[in-house]
């Protein structure tokens, strides 16, 4: 899951970006509305994390630009605002929930995790390819049930291929899909996690091939028997 952050106090973005990639979340982390604008339009991100007090662009008219624009992914709006007229404001502004500076970090975190169960809403909770079972929530693999323990990134790697099935990624999607763009890896990188993903695979009982290389364009599963 991938995760906008807009957020002015550095200190503040700092802190959350490093709560939030210790929730398995991938995070990009942007400073002011029109830099979350630009970004917004460059990457699908599953939810918005902003602050409503924002240089350039504030967060209640970031907001109602993105669905203006048909953007429907999850906002969770940040501020020190507690009046009831400022919560109708961001509400009627697009945003799914509203959370009031200082916060507990728990209970913003599990306000997250509720968004993007929401954002599901009607999907089926399990992936599944063939014998091969992902679960996002419980962050449980297995294959013809033999567990299967991954890292966080080569689940992560498992979720993205299998989400999109038989659909070719190319490296360079796969790197901004699962990394900072602030400080990409190398292509080899993603090279060394298919690898691992591909043996703890193997060992469970999938095929060599289960993860095919479409040579010269990228990566893609197996078809289903």
């Amino acid at each position: 899951m991938r995760i906008l952050l807009v957020e002015d106090d550095s200190h503040l973005a700092t802190s959350l970006s490093e709560a939030l990639v210790a929730q398995r979340y991938t995070v990009d982390v942007v400073y002011d509305g029109e830099m979350a604008w630009q970004q917004l339009a460059l990457l699908p991100y599953d939810l918005t994390l902003m602050d409503v007090t924002l240089p350039q662009l504030d967060g209640l008219a970031l907001c109602q630009r993105m669905r203006s624009h048909g953007v429907t992914s999850p906002v969770l709006m940040l501020t020190a605002r507690d009046t009831s007229r400022d919560k109708v404001a961001g509400l009627d502004a697009g945003a799914d929930a509203y959370m009031v500076k200082p916060f507990d970090l728990a209970e913003l975190i599990a306000q997250i995790r509720a968004l993007l169960r929401r954002g599901q809403t009607g999907a089926s909770t399990t992936l599944t390819w063939g014998a091969l079972r992902l679960n996002p929530n419980t962050y449980e693999v297995s294959y013809q049930d033999n567990p299967i323990r991954l890292t966080p990134k080569e689940f992560a790697l498992l979720e993205l291929l299998m989400r999109h099935g038989r659909r070719v990624l190319s490296r360079y999607f796969i790197l901004e899909s699962l990394w900072h763009l602030e400080d990409p890896p190398g292509e080899e990188t993603v090279k060394a996690h298919l690898k691992a993903l591909r043996q703890k695979l193997h060992k469970a009982g999938a095929s060599r091939s289960f993860i095919e290389t479409v040579h010269g364009l990228g990566y893609r599963l197996e078809p289903v028997d």
